[in-house]
């Protein structure tokens, strides 16, 4: 089969994280380098020409983890809470482990393989005039949390959306918010039972919800009437039938949405529990519907597991 060359013009682009919250993220990797038992007696006693191999390998590591963004040019410049590098001596070899952690909007993988790959070309760099046939191998991620990955297993919940406006309802405008949110429930593996759009009533609100709830749909998305508006009465509807608050999924989604535009704060965000299904209460902008995705995706899936007795 003929080579096929690439000459590097191809399109790149970093990845945009700005819509992401900031959550704890750990990684962890591992690699190797192989000595020769000679090379390795040297360094057991601190005999080689340049010192302490491995306190300056550690160093190089933790230096190389934070400046991760400068040696590979689509990595997104993090600032890391912590990064580990240990060693141990095993027949032949060195094995090498390294673990950072941030609070970033992104993970630390990256960060995590460079610490391991700087510390092999370290101590290459170190044994290199005694050792001509060191091998550095084995270079791999073993272990990341935060974010997404954290709830990949979780339970999906049965969802509706319920859109609320007069205008809408009636005609006058197209729903833009309802269907950003089925997108996105549909996307992170949720059934969308309906999208229902409706005037602002109190009476067809609480009958679409308790209707919901009896044909078993486990999570209500509501969008529109959280305002301060004399139609703005779907806070007023739904909280008086809380079984439940949910003052966390509230407080993220008023946090998130501060850090995006001012006048999230005149919003009434609300969240809670009628019976077994939750209902989350979000304003009926576009940019609202997106905000929400971003806070409850996928966290708020943990929800309905610890619901069905599998804990914490």
């Amino acid at each position: 089969m003929p080579f096929t060359h690439l000459d590097g013009d191809g399109n790149v682009s970093m990845v945009d994280v700005s819509s992401k919250p900031g959550t704890l993220r750990t990684a962890r990797a591992s690699g190797w380098i192989s000595l020769s038992p000679e090379t390795l007696r040297l360094l057991s006693t601190e005999a080689l020409p340049k010192g302490n191999v491995l306190t300056a390998a550690k160093v190089a590591a933790i230096q190389a983890a934070k400046g991760t963004a400068h040696i590979i040019p689509l990595c997104h410049q993090l600032n890391l809470s912590w990064v580990d590098v240990r060693f141990e001596v095993q027949p032949g070899r060195i094995a090498i482990f390294a673990t950072t952690r941030t609070k970033e909007a992104t993970g630390v993988e990256m960060e995590a393989l460079t610490a391991v790959s700087v510390a092999a070309l370290t101590i290459y760099d170190m044994c290199k005039a005694v050792d001509k046939a060191m091998e550095i191998g084995g270079i791999r991620l073993d272990m990341k949390s935060g974010g997404k990955t954290d709830f990949s297993d979780a339970y999906r919940p049965r969802t509706s959306i319920l859109v609320l406006s007069d205008s809408i309802a009636a005609g006058g405008g197209e729903d833009r918010s309802g269907e950003l949110l089925r997108e996105g429930m549909e996307r992170a593996g949720c059934e969308v039972s309906e999208v229902r759009i409706i005037p602002d009533e109190p009476e067809q609100i609480s009958a679409a919800v308790e209707g919901w709830r009896a044909a078993g749909v486990e999570l209500i998305l509501t969008t529109g009437g959280t305002g301060l508006g004399p139609r703005d009465v779907t806070v007023d509807t739904i909280v008086p039938k809380f079984s439940r608050t949910l003052p966390g999924i509230e407080a993220a989604l008023f946090n998130w949405g501060q850090t995006k535009t001012r006048t999230a704060m005149l919003s009434r965000l609300a969240a809670g529990m009628i019976g077994s299904s939750m209902v989350v209460c979000i304003p009926g902008s576009a940019g609202a519907a997106r905000d929400a995705l971003e806070v409850l995706v996928p966290s708020v899936f943990h929800a309905f597991s610890m619901m069905k007795g599998e804990g914490h």
